[in-house]
This record gives structure tokens, sequence and C-alpha cells, in this order.
């Protein structure tokens, strides 16, 4: 069995100065491309054959394989993220997601302000999340490679990448500059509401 690295759900260029291709070259190409690669060199070792990438981190995550955890969780982890990303259209929340978002923080604004909040806030590598818990929206964020996949309840709605290769090459060590042009500009809103069903997870998995 072997996973493989996803194709970004867009050209290399469509993200302009928000993120740019040589960002994209280096965190697609070869910090995700190694998660991958680590992945299946662990896999190797372990009797898992036919496991998809989400039974993989699962297992990992409960048997204490942490090595096999943390490649196999930000190989996910990755998929999910390039999802959240799309061209600089002028999208914006519409539908049931704008009413949950007014429901949960007021307005569009301040549910932004509050994820930008979460990301910048959070000290060193990790995830900044909105997740759909119960009936209600939320932001949290995850150290390192930690997962909505092994979190029960969790449902994974848009995630924004804070480890330092994520924004390094665009925007030096200004993660605040980085998130905000992320959110601001190149979120893919549409990928979000279609997250309300609540297979998320399933979004960035693979088969064996």
């Amino acid at each position: 069995m072997a996973f493989i690295l996803p194709d970004l759900p867009f050209s290399k260029d469509a993200l302009g100065s928000h993120m740019s291709a040589e960002t994209l070259d280096f965190h697609h190409g070869k910090h995700h491309r190694a998660y991958v690669d680590k992945t299946n060199e662990l896999l190797a070792e372990q009797e898992l054959e036919g496991a998809s990438l989400v039974e993989v981190i699962r297992r990992a995550g409960d048997g204490g394989e942490r090595a096999l955890f943390n490649n196999s969780a930000q190989l996910w982890n990755h998929s999910f993220f390039w999802q959240c990303l799309a061209a600089p259209d002028g999208q914006c929340p519409t539908g049931r997601l704008a009413e949950l978002i007014d429901d949960s923080f007021g307005t569009t604004d301040s549910m932004l302000a509050a994820l930008k909040e979460e990301a910048v806030g959070h000290f060193s590598n990790g995830w900044a999340w909105l997740v759909l818990d119960g009936g209600k929206l939320s932001i949290t964020s995850l150290h390192d490679s930690d997962t909505p996949v092994v979190h029960e309840g969790m449902k994974p709605l848009l995630t924004l990448d804070v480890w330092e290769h994520a924004y390094y090459i665009d925007y030096r060590n200004a993660r605040p500059d980085y998130v905000e042009g992320v959110l601001s500009n190149i979120v893919n809103w549409e990928f979000v509401a279609q997250n309300l069903d609540g297979q998320g997870i399933s979004r960035a998995d693979q088969s064996a």
C-alpha cells in the first residue's frame, strides 16, 4: 500500500501574492511530499495492510506510534488545507454557513478576527481550525501535527497552517500578515460550506 501526494486544487500561481508559487513549490512539493514519503516508509514496517489514511492516523495515535502519527496526520492536515484555499475572486460565506457564522460570532468579520487571533496567538507550530461543534461553530487550534481526525466530535470546516514553513518565503516571520492575507482573500468558502455535512474528515482521506 502507498499513499500519494494529492495535486493542488489550483494552479501554483492562482493565489497571487497571498501565497506565491515559490511557497507552494516548497510547502506542497517538498514539505507535504516528505510527509507522504515518510508515512509510506513507516507503513512498510507496520501491519496495517488495507487501512485508509484516516485509519492509519487513528491506529498510530492509539498505539503510541508517534513518528507514524506525526507524518500521516500532517499528510491529512495538508491535504485538507489545500482544499480550504482558492483564487482571490471576492468569495465570502453565504447560505447556511453565513447564518451559522452570524449565530455563533455575530458577523463574518467577527469570526475572521477571532480566527486570526487564534492563529496568530498559537505558540510555535500548529493549525488554527474553524469547526462544527454540535449545531454551532467554534474556533480552536491544535499543536504540531495534532488533527481533528483523532478528536471525537470535532468536525473540521476550515484550517490555517501556522507552521513557519507555510509563510516564511512570502512573509518572513510576519505571521499576522500571512494570516490576514489568507483569511481576507483566498479562503475557499464553498469548500468550508460543503463541510457542514460533517464529512470534512473524509475529504482529505485516501484509500490504501
